[in-house]
């Protein structure tokens, strides 16, 4: 057995960090008998006994000597658990490090989520669907890029990744007005766990809730977004890449909501024929501009049918006999959508009824000033592409930006001065408010009218339950009656 002259101590060298000491003692090689590794060096950390056995007694002697320099040449201490110097410690733990960091994967940061996330939901989703997911990610993305001084705007950032976003982009080029800013929101973005972090999901609800210029969204928007959000989020914690939902955490943001019809929108029915008029002067006579949508603002207000709806409405689904009522059967709507988000790259999308199986129809019995209106339409510009009932001069699509403009001008003609920057049919939409609510103040039964608008029973009592006449007068009348019983009592 080796002897304490066999291991000089090392000298004193002030005091070691905790679980480190410069109490060491080597001791000299010594055989151990055994056949496979038959040469042993062992030394002693602060009274625990360290050792390890060697093949050789050349590679025995090299550690030893080893281990003598850290003690004596570099003045190092040795940690007391494992026996080894301080240098070869740090050594070993960064070596961990690297191998741990070559094992894990690497970190999946939002843009790459958001873009695989995308790209699973594509080929299911409508374009109106895709527009409006892409929409709510590009309010959240805002929050999840690391910015520098130098950073593009807000809103060439959000067009920056509602490009990127769309797979038949990857992979190409983006437009030179969104290159920065496409290069800042691929590899300046936070990675996905970071929205675990409470400041950062903090800006991302400030982002889902308000607009560019630090307006609150409108209640319908930040619905919207949040959807789109909470989907997102939820099929990160489905595949692995989050523990949980934050969304789920946080409470529930109150906002005001455009869901109840407003009764300054709705025109009567001299405003409604006044407007209809109206519509007829807009444009030159012989290009016919205003003249082509009469009948289409028309079914609108008479039908109730949504632009969507009356857009892709064709000929042999008009049933329009000479006297009577007649029937339009709607098959189809054409929402209109950027070229980005259609399967066609048209900017109107082809779909089913809304809310309703893709197969699905739903007749509308029309009033005989409709069919009238109809027939006199067909007869002067017959049917467009596709046999559609209304078409542009090409006889293509009626874009959203045609019958906005149009209507925009009518209520120029049509309306007095004082009236004009009034919400007063500010919308051809509100066209189809006016046609439901006077079907309701007409006595028609809720459930008649949700199946003739292509809504549910429980939306047109929620939308427009302050449009319907009389309701005030006669709560008011059973509170008086109420009142008065009282004061008989008295």
């Amino acid at each position: 057995m080796s002897t304490e002259n066999d291991a000089p101590a090392g000298r004193p060298r002030g005091s070691a960090r905790p679980g480190y000491s410069f109490d060491v003692k080597l001791w000299k090689v010594s055989k151990t008998g055994r056949k496979s590794r038959p040469w042993r060096l062992r030394w002693v950390v602060a009274g625990q006994v360290h050792g390890d056995t060697f093949t050789t007694a050349a590679l025995a002697e090299s550690r030893r000597n080893e281990l003598w320099q850290s003690m004596n040449r570099r003045g190092e201490a040795f940690e007391v658990e494992s026996g080894l110097p301080e240098s070869e410690v740090r050594a070993a733990a960064e070596a961990a490090e690297l191998a741990e960091a070559a094992e894990a994967p690497p970190q999946l940061r939002w843009f790459e989520f958001c873009r695989k996330y995308v790209a699973g939901r594509w080929r299911t989703a409508a374009a109106k669907s895709r527009e409006s997911m892409a929409d709510g990610l590009a309010a959240v993305t805002l929050a999840m890029i690391k910015r520098g001084d130098d950073a593009p705007d807000d809103e060439t950032l959000r067009l920056a990744f509602r490009w990127g976003i769309v797979p038949a982009n990857e992979g190409e080029d983006p437009p030179a007005e969104l290159k920065a800013a496409y290069e800042c929101v691929t590899k300046d973005d936070r990675p996905l766990a970071d929205l675990a972090d409470t400041q950062v999901f903090e800006d991302v609800l400030y982002r889902v809730s308000y607009k560019l210029d630090g307006t609150p969204a409108a209640g319908d928007t930040y619905k919207r977004r949040r959807r789109a959000l909470n989907a997102a989020l939820e099929h990160a914690v489905a595949v692995g890449e989050l523990p949980g939902n934050p969304l789920q955490r946080t409470r529930r943001k109150r906002v005001g909501t455009n869901d109840v019809v407003d009764r300054r929108v709705l025109v009567n029915p001299v405003q409604a024929r006044q407007l209809l008029t109206a519509v007829s002067y807009v444009g030159s006579w012989d290009r016919c501009r205003g003249r082509r949508l009469v009948a289409f603002y028309a079914v609108l207000y008479y039908a109730g049918l949504r632009p969507a709806e009356a857009v892709g409405l064709r000929r042999p689904d008009c049933h329009l006999p000479g006297t009577g009522w007649g029937t339009l059967t709607l098959r189809e709507t054409r929402p209109v959508s950027g070229k980005q988000w259609t399967d066609s790259g048209e900017r109107h999308d082809r779909r089913g009824l809304k809310a309703r199986e893709a197969t699905s129809d739903r007749p509308v019995p029309i009033p005989p000033v409709l069919v009238a209106i109809l027939r006199a339409h067909l007869k002067e510009f017959g049917t467009a592409k596709e046999g559609r009932v209304f078409g542009n001069e090409r006889g293509g699509l009626v874009g959203s930006s045609t019958y906005w403009r149009v209507w925009e001008e009518a209520r120029a003609y049509a309306l007095p001065p004082d009236r004009i920057a009034s919400p007063l049919a500010g919308r051809p939409y509100d066209l189809r408010h006016a046609c439901i609510t006077r079907w309701l103040n007409a006595g028609v039964p809720i459930a008649e009218v949700a199946r003739r608008v292509g809504n549910s029973p429980e939306v047109i009592h929620r939308r427009y339950h302050g449009c319907i006449d009389g309701h005030e007068e006669a709560a008011n009348a059973k509170i008086a009656k109420s009142l008065n019983e009282e004061g008989d009592m008295a």
